[in-house]
């Protein structure tokens, strides 16, 4: 009875100790059979997803953005480098896709500011969009033509002014001192009309705010858009 209690302790024993560095390698390794996914593998599809929130479009050269001006820009009130700035009065679209929504900013500068000169040239002002405020990004640089403004010739107002003042002289002329009073009247009239039309600058020229203006792009412009679903 003695042999067979020590047999059956001996084999208890010995099944302990088979089983002790089984759980012994599964505590080391830290694996168990119900281990959840890693993190990083969830979170793959969600930054694709993000990617794929927004798309690029292209707007080719020639395309014309509608602009309404919000700087006053003049001969005689603007300098070269100064800035401006203007507003989109209504979306621009490529392909049916909406790339910029009404209101979109843009802005730009002065490149030429010229006053008329007293016996020649006219006021001149010249203005260039160059970037645009892109939804989603900030700013975008983008090229576009030079719109330019250019006052009046004046050249037939300028005559009248010279020959009414030397037919009054000839009048007058003649009135006081018969023909030769007539010529000296004319030449003397006429003078006064001359000095009268150097003296004076010609017509400015300005484009005040709120102006519609027709802007072109001269090379094309690639925006990115959100994606609507």
């Amino acid at each position: 009875m003695k042999r067979f209690i020590a047999l059956t302790g001996a084999f208890a024993l010995s099944a302990a100790c088979s089983a002790a560095p089984q759980g012994t390698a599964l505590a080391a390794s830290g694996k168990s059979s119900d281990a959840s996914p890693a993190p990083a593998a969830a979170a793959a599809p969600a930054i694709a997803a993000g990617e794929a929130a927004y798309r690029e479009v292209t707007l080719p050269a020639g395309t014309v953005l509608p602009v309404d001006l919000l700087t006053s820009v003049g001969s005689d009130i603007s300098r070269v480098e100064q800035p401006i700035e203007g507003r989109l009065r209504s979306a621009v679209r490529a392909n049916g896709v909406e790339a910029l929504p009404a209101g979109t900013m843009v802005s730009g500068h002065v490149t030429s500011a010229q006053r008329p000169g007293k016996v020649k040239g006219r006021g001149l002002v010249a203005f260039r969009f160059t970037r645009v405020d892109t939804p989603g990004e900030g700013v975008s640089r983008m090229s576009t033509a030079q719109i330019s403004r250019m006052a009046p010739a004046t050249k037939e107002k300028d005559a009248l002014k010279i020959v009414a003042p030397a037919a009054a002289g000839a009048v007058i002329g003649r009135i006081a001192g018969g023909k030769d009073g007539a010529a000296k009247g004319a030449v003397i009239g006429g003078a006064a009309g001359t000095g009268y039309v150097l003296s004076t600058r010609g017509k400015e020229v300005r484009v005040g705010k709120g102006a519609n203006l027709s802007v072109k792009l001269t090379a094309p412009l690639t925006v990115r858009v959100p994606v609507r679903s």
